[in-house]
């Protein structure tokens, strides 16, 4: 039976994340797919998400995305972008969550994600980023605005041989 090779982080760890030093996610084009399969996935039929004949008469004009789908999408993004790879632990907290604009289907959104704070945890081997991560759709727009906090592991300490 053959062991499987322990694989290297390539994520950021906890000291890599600088205050005020922004990471601009990759883009992903949102599809009326991804909406009716989120609909089925959380059972959250509302007539903005579904009835194209209710949305003809609000604002939006077309369904629109779950505010969760584009929470989990731009989570998405964020993994893709590799800083989480290997080196995170958990999130642990969102706050201030708004939904600014409508996402449509055949909208692009991307993320921007700005470390606002750091704190090493009382172990010292791991340590919280709080970041402001604000999702923008093709035409530069605010579409959701969130503080998200994740716990990321500490750099290795090298061992003098």
């Amino acid at each position: 039976m053959s062991q499987i090779e322990e694989r290297q982080p390539r994520g950021m760890y906890f000291e890599d994340f600088e205050i005020g030093r922004t990471i601009v996610t990759s883009r992903r084009t949102v599809t009326l797919t991804d909406i009716v399969n989120f609909a089925c996935l959380s059972g959250d039929h509302n007539a903005p998400h579904i009835d194209h004949e209710f949305c003809k008469t609000q604002p939006y004009g077309e369904p629109i995305a779950h505010g969760p789908l584009v929470l989990a999408i731009v989570g998405g993004l964020q993994c893709l972008s590799g800083i989480n790879d290997g080196t995170i632990i958990a999130m642990t907290g969102l706050d201030n969550w708004r939904m600014h604009l409508p996402v449509k289907s055949g909208d692009t959104i991307h993320a921007l994600i700005t470390p606002v704070e750091k704190k090493l945890t009382s172990s010292g081997t791991k340590g919280i980023v709080t970041c402001e991560r604000i999702v923008k759709n093709q035409r530069g727009e605010m579409v959701h605005s969130m503080v998200i906090s994740n716990m990321y592991k500490c750099r290795p300490v090298a061992v003098a041989g």
